[in-house]
């Protein structure tokens, strides 16, 4: 029984981990374009894990990371409104295993899923 377990529960791990690199490919995706912003791309995110993976929006962590191209402006904030042309944007998408477990387990207890996509601004 044990063994059926484990597997049920390294299987919705794998499932997971699919979706996390699903969600920071988009999100990339969508902060590339003109006009996004941190916090669309943040919520666009926290949605999809919610809806598809029934991530509860609380658990889900992003990180925005904005390095300039050459020649362009520095951006301390990592601010997707201040992107010039050619910067690399960088999404990464947390979640602890802990949120999305079936059962308590102790052989991924305090693992996280992590997901990250880096694409370059248009």
């Amino acid at each position: 029984t044990m063994l059926v377990f484990g597997i049920i529960e390294f299987g919705r791990g794998f499932m997971i981990m699919q979706l996390v690199t699903n969600a920071a490919r988009e999100g990339c995706r969508r902060a590339i374009i003109d006009g996004s912003t941190n916090s669309d791309v943040t919520n666009y995110i926290q949605t999809f894990m919610q809806a598809s993976g029934n991530v509860p929006t609380s658990a889900t962590a992003v990180t925005i990371t904005v390095t300039p191209a050459t020649g362009n402006p520095a951006n301390p904030g990592n601010s997707l409104a201040s992107c010039a042309s050619r910067d690399l944007i960088t999404v990464k998408v947390d979640i602890p295993f802990s949120a999305v477990q079936l059962i308590t387990a102790k052989y991924l207890a305090g693992k996280t899923l992590t997901g990250q996509a880096s694409m370059r601004h248009e």
